[in-house]
């Protein structure tokens, strides 16, 4: 059953495009283990709430935007050793530096319960 792997983020305006390099050095290898789409997007309108919001989720300062992603993979038993096995890998540590502090990223795993494509 495919298997999402999902985050948010606080990413510095400043380093949009350093972050985009980032993302687009990294699908490569996350492909090459197994996944079958990332979806990166750069939030535009993400409202701030009364009580709680994205922003508060990931401490998110001035200056900074939210950026929501996910990895598809073919099943949770594929992402799972994915992420094992990107823990050990050299090839991990020949990406650029990630433009954002990832000790504020929130992310999950996730099934999937409903697809309006495969609903058609």
């Amino acid at each position: 059953m495919t298997y999402f792997t999902g985050s948010v983020a606080a990413v510095p305006v400043a380093n949009k495009q350093k972050y985009l390099e980032h993302v687009e050095a990294a699908w490569p290898l996350m492909r090459s283990y197994g996944a079958t789409r990332m979806v990166e997007t750069w939030g535009v309108d993400v409202p701030e709430g009364k009580l709680t919001d994205l922003y508060r989720a990931v401490q998110a300062q001035e200056g900074e935007a939210i950026v929501f992603a996910w990895i598809e993979w073919p099943n949770k038993e594929v992402a799972d050793a994915s992420w094992e096995k990107m823990q050990q890998d050299p090839a991990m540590k020949t990406l650029p530096e990630m433009p954002f502090d990832g000790k504020r990223m929130v992310w999950g795993g996730f099934e999937l319960m409903f697809d309006s494509e495969a609903a058609k």
